[in-house]
């Protein structure tokens, strides 16, 4: 482990080009044949988007390699890192990964090669979490996740509700259904997904790390944080929702039959409901996630990667050129949409590219403007490099919390998450302020 943030500047560079042996990115001129790069990746037919730059770009040609997921990636990837060969040019990196790529030395800083002058074509929140505090650029925006909230309509106006516009109209809409039929809950708490929660928390506010010169901070028992877990707490302990994880088979057979009449979830939700629940398609409507101040509306990520170019990259520069293309080319973003079916993080590309919603919300005509606007207003966000560490504590604590359902014992488990992720970031050897 590393004592601090450490940006990566041309010496490293220079000392990860010397150590490669016989990596694909070898090469580098066009005389010498085509700039070859590796990337590893798992969006699904990737390889067909990248299909069109290889058609277009004989000079730089890119082989994309499967990879399981997000983590086993990032592990893979730091095991080439520490042997000092083996690495791809460019890895698809979820956003909460990369402050501990950053912190082991696996990702280059991109700003000199102009990565910095795509800031405009993302939104402030997403581009906060792939420049860390402004300290360097680290990869490109690709796909994002803007939370969104998902009802069963029909069912709210069998009981006369309405679909809430703020989380106090959401908590009074989950008591008056629950007490007209104690069978049907608007939401769930889940304590196992700790991606959803950073995310709700996100939009009330919260960055749960912070970077100061060279030290970490952790500010995860913050008052938006502590809000967002009072809040449902409330909600737990009255009964008005419920407190099983999703993904469960009891939590699928809630959306099938009736009794989970809401999903606070993302943009990538009709994917799960079309898997879950297909016999409810046309029964759903999207809609915005309530706000704390509907005056100031604010989103939260749930999801999302981003393409970067690793240290051991001999040709970041054309690595970056194809990202670059990948993820802000209106051509490549409407065959990423398309394609490889993700939410393009590029708002501008992304909202020309949708306009038509998917099959499930097939009646919505809207659905992609809803997405848009929670992406256009999603708040600021920084990870820590032990965000695996926040996660479990996360798991941990808020299943006690969930199983105690009192409100107090979900205010205890982010005192609890804060206590176990400073501890840790000291115990490894970063500087924490």
């Amino acid at each position: 482990m590393h004592s601090s943030l450490r940006r990566i500047g041309v010496v490293t560079v220079a000392t990860a080009a010397l150590i490669l042996t016989g990596c694909s990115g070898a090469g580098g001129s066009a005389s010498d044949g085509p700039v070859e790069l590796t990337y590893w990746a798992w969006a699904p037919n990737l390889d067909k988007v990248v299909e069109i730059w290889n058609a277009d770009n004989p000079d730089i040609q890119v082989t994309v390699n499967k990879q399981d997921g997000g983590d086993p990636a990032i592990t893979k990837l730091l095991t080439a890192i520490k042997a000092g060969s083996g690495a791809p040019d460019l890895i698809q990196a979820e956003y909460q990964k990369i402050p501990t790529l950053v912190s082991s030395d696996a990702l280059a800083d991109l700003t000199d090669q102009g990565a910095g002058d795509l800031e405009g074509d993302f939104s402030e929140g997403v581009w906060s979490s792939v420049t860390l505090d402004g300290q360097g650029v680290y990869a490109i925006p690709q796909d994002s996740g803007p939370m969104m909230a998902y009802y069963r309509t029909d069912i709210l106006d069998q009981y006369g509700l309405s679909v809430p516009t703020t989380w106090d109209e959401y908590a009074q809409v989950a008591e008056d259904l629950h007490e007209a039929d104690p069978s049907k809950y608007l939401g769930t708490f889940s304590a196992n997904d700790a991606g959803w929660f950073a995310g709700l928390s996100q939009q009330a506010g919260a960055s749960w790390w912070s970077i100061d010169d060279q030290s970490w901070g952790v500010d995860i028992a913050d008052g938006p944080t502590e809000q967002v877990a009072s809040y449902w707490g409330g909600l737990v302990e009255s009964g008005a929702i419920d407190n099983k994880p999703m993904y469960t088979p009891e939590w699928n057979a809630g959306l099938n039959d009736g009794s989970q009449v809401g999903w606070i979830s993302s943009v990538w939700a009709p994917g799960v409901l079309s898997g879950n629940a297909p016999d409810t398609a046309g029964k759903w409507t999207a809609a915005p996630l309530p706000q704390w101040d509907a005056a100031n509306p604010s989103d939260g990520n749930w999801g999302g990667s981003t393409t970067a170019v690793t240290t051991q990259s001999e040709n970041k520069e054309a690595a970056v050129e194809f990202a670059t293309w990948l993820n802000t080319d209106p051509e490549a973003v409407a065959a990423l949409a398309d394609i490889a079916a993700v939410y393009p993080a590029a708002t501008d590309a992304a909202s020309d590219a949708l306009s038509t919603p998917p099959d499930f919300f097939s009646q919505q005509s809207d659905f992609y403007d809803i997405a848009a606007e929670a992406s256009s207003t999603v708040s600021p966000f920084t990870y820590g490099p032990n965000v695996n560490v926040a996660f479990s504590a996360y798991n941990d604590e808020f299943a006690k919390a969930a199983d105690a359902r009192t409100q107090s014992a979900f205010e205890d488990a982010v005192d609890a998450m804060q206590e176990i992720t400073t501890d840790d970031l000291v115990k490894s050897g970063f500087s924490v302020e």
